[in-house]
């Protein structure tokens, strides 16, 4: 593993040199033959190949990214342990003085509506201290658990994810981060959805009334629709296994699609993060997740750095153009 990093890192490096250079095509075409290598000897390279191109090319661009996400590829037969999560839902990388919160196993205990109510005092907190460059996180348990060193730190975070959180309840309680003026909302919603039952034009009606609603509201964030996370299948270990293997990953694909589509249609971002989870079965790949639901904390790195990607490649360009 090592050595592929190095020569993954050497390839990377000496592109640059390459293109500085009166004999790029001759050199150009010696680091061709050692990429070719390596992408035909390396298992880390043919996950690699599975990445959105929009990723791939960013990461030739940036080696530190580039490593980061080899090295967290690379770890797949290690064993996993869960992720902990942040014990506040607020997590950011400036001095926000936080909400009190319960301790992490009395969080765990929280009725529906402490949770609500917990997330309205955090948001409440950040709204009052405006914090530079706020993010955030709206969804269920998967943006919950996200782990709090793991989140970029060039931004400040306002995690807004509450476990077992539908489609419909989300919805309801966009409110809360009314008075935030976050800088951007990435939202990933939708998996819940399809565990209780609920079909897939109601799922879809919510997901366009979400983003409506955040774009009335927060009219100067930029709104990034993330795709729906597949499953494990066969490997699943959660407790719903049999309500998860009733959902075809085919479904997760289509409802992807059409959410990918509101979002043009809304004018807000897409990302896709299917993509980078999903084995060539169209599941979720095992060393991402814990239980065939949950992200690992390998899951959650490659989670990071696409996010960290996405914003530096599409979001940072975009603002800028806006702030003239």
């Amino acid at each position: 593993m090592i050595g592929d990093v190095e020569r993954w890192w050497t390839y990377l490096m000496d592109l640059d040199v390459v293109r500085n250079r009166r004999s790029a095509k001759r050199n150009g075409d010696r680091r061709l033959r050692s990429a070719t290598n390596f992408f035909k000897f390396s298992p880390v390279a043919l996950q690699m190949q599975l990445l959105p191109r929009w990723v791939f090319l960013s990461l030739a661009g940036n080696g530190l990214l580039a490593v980061a996400l080899l090295l967290s590829l690379g770890r797949s037969s290690l064993p996993q342990s869960s992720p902990q999560p942040s014990p506040i839902a607020l997590s950011t990388s400036q001095s926000v003085e936080s909400a009190p919160s319960p301790a992490l196993g009395e969080r765990h205990q929280l009725t529906y509506q402490q949770w609500v109510d917990q997330l309205r005092q955090e948001a409440k907190i950040v709204a009052t201290q405006k914090p530079a460059r706020l993010t955030v996180l709206a969804g269920d348990s998967i943006s919950l658990w996200f782990p709090q060193d793991l989140l970029p730190t060039e931004r400040s975070w306002l995690n807004q994810g509450i476990s077992g959180e539908t489609s419909a309840g989300l919805l309801k309680r966009l409110s809360l981060f009314d008075q935030t003026a976050p800088e951007t909302i990435f939202l990933m919603i939708g998996i819940n959805d399809l565990i209780r039952g609920v079909d897939d034009k109601t799922l879809l009606d919510n997901q366009e009334k979400i983003v409506r609603d955040m774009k009335n509201n927060h009219s100067k964030s930029q709104i990034v629709v993330q795709s729906i996370l597949p499953h494990g299948g066969d490997r699943v270990k959660w407790e719903g296994r049999d309500r998860l293997l009733a959902i075809p990953a085919s479904r997760i694909q289509a409802l992807n699609r059409e959410l990918e589509a509101i979002a043009r249609q809304e004018g807000v971002y897409y990302l896709d993060l299917e993509s980078l989870f999903a084995d060539a079965q169209g599941n979720l790949k095992p060393n991402l997740t814990t239980d065939g639901l949950h992200l690992s904390s390998e899951g959650y790195q490659i989670w990071s750095i696409a996010l960290q990607v996405y914003s530096r490649e599409v979001l940072e360009p975009d603002r800028k153009k806006a702030q003239g």
